[in-house]
């Protein structure tokens, strides 16, 4: 991350090496030497800490690396009261002040920070929420013409929002999920819905960033991180990372663990197909908690009890749920050979789904065959186990030149025969019905995901330091907690009106409030621009809000403004 000031080049002789890429010319600072007694050969290890400034060489645009190895550089930490917009969007801030007054986020953070930091940290969540970015450069350009809760609403430079970054400490990100999970009720049944995504990461002396098998962007180095989120009451618990080459199936033995750790012990975890695996079910049942996963349909074990059960639920109305639109069953098994008890395991059928995997089966028939039809007549062995299934292959008599491809009708079949069926294991016993609802609530858990990638800016991380990055994930957690606040507030309060605007989604909501504006009269105080609109009083009112809420926080904030720039 650049920073958005010049600096002079530093003098340290026989320490900078200057190369160029990509049009620019990049300033490096050997920090280390290490000596190989192999090869008797040492190697310097280097960081960037800057470009160059095209018109002048002696100084250059430094990066997070700078402050790192030249923390005494004098840099500016503040900008001045003269410098924020005549024009305040306080419509966020005052949603975004009553969820975090309603987790006691500032109180928690406050056991760990003073009341300064934990303000500023609450400043970077909510802008990477308002603006859907995550980079450190760009917020003084949000604290510019929004409230803030730093203490007089002070406005830091993005190189305070690097030091503060690189400064953090780990044990208060630890102090607060520890404080944050002893205020959860664990008296009640709690089923978490855990998953987990990769971040791309680029720079290269950050050990927890490493090839592994990206889900999306392949071939660039990743860390993972996963996130524990309360199915029930829809927020965010805890989160993990880890190095980008462990698998997740491997990881959630330590997740349970930790949720262990935590004092949870009535505890269910509802997880996605990538989960399923022997250790992973012993151990949870181990540590006494219960499981929901889901199964795919075409597995071998689960399609001949689809199989078993086929025509006698399918257009039973008894067992018909109107809010999925799916028939669903319940039998009894064994999961796996040498398993201890017996698994329910719930069968669902859905008419919509069963078309749209037809079609697709039927166009992968049909993509294979005019594939094949071309290979017929020339030398081609290299066949796929996909094609080799859903085909006989015949071969001229020197076992290369492809004859014949002729449909497998059986295989082919059957899987038309399973399109539309899907399975969910659970290790409790529980109707269809329940397993599906539980099993949906963690459609919470996926939109927090997407919503951090897609809504928090954080796809990828632009950091360049092992701190920045651990700090950077722990604030954008707090983003999390908040974000899942308001969508949960918001998709509350759409449910209950007859009409579905399209203005309460969290992003469409969020410029709306945008819209409320505070100006800067000629006595230089900001007062409140104009009245609330229908289309934000009901926003608000997701939020027990009301326009005399937004009067009250217009008039503080106008206050808060007004003692800083006389105090100045």
């Amino acid at each position: 991350m650049f920073l958005k000031f010049k600096v002079d080049i530093p003098v340290v002789p026989g320490k900078l090496v200057r190369k160029k890429r990509g049009g620019h010319t990049y300033i490096e600072y050997e920090y280390d030497r290490i000596y190989d007694p192999v090869k008797q050969y040492t190697y310097p290890k280097r960081a960037s800490i800057g470009r160059v400034d095209p018109d002048d060489p002696s100084k250059m645009t430094p990066n997070e690396n700078f402050l790192k190895y030249f923390p005494d550089a004098e840099m500016p930490e503040e900008i001045s009261r003269s410098d924020r917009s005549p024009y305040l969007n306080i419509g966020p801030y005052v949603v975004l002040h009553k969820v975090i007054r309603d987790c006691r986020l500032r109180e928690t953070l406050g056991e760990y920070m003073d009341d300064k930091d934990a303000g500023f940290v609450l400043d970077l969540a909510c802008y990477s929420i308002v603006t859907e970015n995550n980079a450190g450069q760009y917020y003084p350009d949000y604290a510019y013409n929004h409230p803030l809760f730093t203490p007089d609403m002070k406005i830091y430079t993005d190189s305070r929002v690097s030091d503060f970054l690189r400064k953090m400490k780990p044990e208060q990100s630890v102090g607060f999920l520890n404080s944050w999970n002893q205020s959860r009720n664990k008296r009640q049944r709690i089923y978490i819905s855990y998953d987990s995504t990769n971040k791309n990461c680029q720079a290269g002396d950050i050990d927890l960033v490493e090839y592994g098998k990206a889900k999306v962007d392949e071939g660039l180095p990743i860390f993972n991180y996963s996130v524990a989120c309360d199915a029930s009451n829809r927020e965010p618990l805890f989160y993990e990372v880890y190095p980008g080459s462990i698998n997740d199936v491997s990881q959630l033995t330590c997740m349970i663990d930790k949720a262990h750790g935590y004092g949870y012990r009535s505890l269910g975890f509802i997880l996605d197909r990538g989960y399923f695996s022997r250790k992973n079910l012993s151990y949870m049942e181990q540590n006494g908690y219960s499981f929901l996963i889901m199964v795919k349909g075409m597995k071998e074990f689960i399609s001949d009890i689809i199989l078993e059960n086929h025509g006698k639920f399918e257009n039973s109305r008894a067992k018909y749920n109107d809010r999925y639109d799916v028939y669903g069953t319940t039998v009894t098994r064994y999961l796996y050979e040498g398993d201890q008890k017996k698994r329910h395991i719930h069968i669902y059928y859905s008419d919509g789904r069963a078309y749209g995997e037809k079609q697709e089966i039927k166009q992968k028939i049909r993509r294979l065959k005019e594939y094949l039809d071309k290979c017929v007549g020339k030398e081609c062995t290299a066949f796929g186990p996909e094609i080799r299934k859903y085909f006989y292959l015949h071969f001229e008599k020197d076992g290369k030149t492809l004859k014949l491809a002729e449909e497998n009708t059986k295989d082919v079949e059957k899987d038309l025969s399973l399109a539309g069926y899907f399975a969910i294991v659970s290790s409790d016993n529980m109707t269809a019905k329940e397993a599906i609802d539980i099993y949906k609530s963690r459609d919470a858990s996926e939109k927090l995901f997407r919503s951090d990638k897609s809504y928090l800016g954080n796809k990828s991380m632009r950091v360049c330091s092992e701190e920045a990055l651990s700090s950077k994930i722990f604030i954008q957690f707090i983003a999390l907690i908040l974000r899942s606040r308001i969508y949960t507030a918001l998709k509350d309060k759409c449910e209950k009106m007859l009409k579905k605007p399209n203005y309460m989604t969290v992003p469409a909501a969020l410029k709306e409030l945008e819209k409320i504006v505070m100006i800067r009269q000629l006595d230089g105080r900001y007062r409140l621009d104009h009245a609330v609109t229908a289309t934000q009083k009901t926003i608000l009112d997701a939020f027990g809000l009301n326009e005399g809420n937004v009067r009250h926080h217009a008039k503080e904030i106008g206050e808060i403004l007004q003692n800083k720039m006389t105090g100045d």
